[in-house]
């Protein structure tokens, strides 16, 4: 359960530097990417 909730916080944490621009200023857009492939398996899951 704790590894869920760490899992929401850096995905939460993520989006809002995506739209904030902070992401983009620091070349870090990649993080987004790799936030949907983590998501990818549970969504086939369900």
């Amino acid at each position: 359960m704790l590894y869920i909730a760490l899992y929401y916080v850096a995905a939460i944490t993520i989006l809002v530097l995506h739209f904030t621009g902070w992401l983009a200023r620091r070349n870090l857009e990649w993080l987004v990417l790799v936030l949907a492939v983590s998501v990818f398996p549970a969504v086939i899951y369900l």
